[in-house]
């Protein structure tokens, strides 16, 4: 059995679709007690998407750094340990009225969801992706 070197895995992730995205960044952020962002001389790099502003998240150091390119270029990855991120990210974004874009790629935005949401399923055991 030969393994996947990790360029191909890395593709083959961002290639499956929101929903198995999804999946992938809870299992992946359970098993490593953090969440990875982007961050500039400003903080936190936030999206718009339609009306509502967002915070991007990534699993892994790789994907969030793979995302800054163009606008991002500048950016640095950075992880948030997940009990930081119930105890001030949660009611931080929820106080500010900002969603959670996870795991965006370049073709699409990922899965938006309420800041409660996300740390809900963050707590939930997930399958396999």
């Amino acid at each position: 059995m030969t393994r996947v070197n990790a360029t191909e895995e890395h593709d083959v992730i961002l290639g499956l679709g929101a929903k198995k995205r999804l999946a992938f960044m809870f299992e992946t952020v359970q098993h490593y007690k953090q969440v990875w962002i982007l961050n500039d001389d400003d903080g936190c790099v936030m999206l718009t998407n339609e009306d509502d502003d967002c915070v991007p998240v990534w699993p892994t150091r790789e994907f969030a750094q793979a995302w800054a390119t163009g606008d991002w270029e500048g950016c640095t990855p950075k992880a948030i340990p997940t009990n930081d991120w119930f105890s001030r990210w949660t009611p931080g974004l929820e106080e500010d009225d900002l969603l959670i874009a996870v795991f965006p790629t370049e073709e699409d935005d990922g899965t938006i969801l309420f800041p409660d949401e996300f740390e809900r399923q963050l707590k939930t055991p997930k399958k396999k992706y």
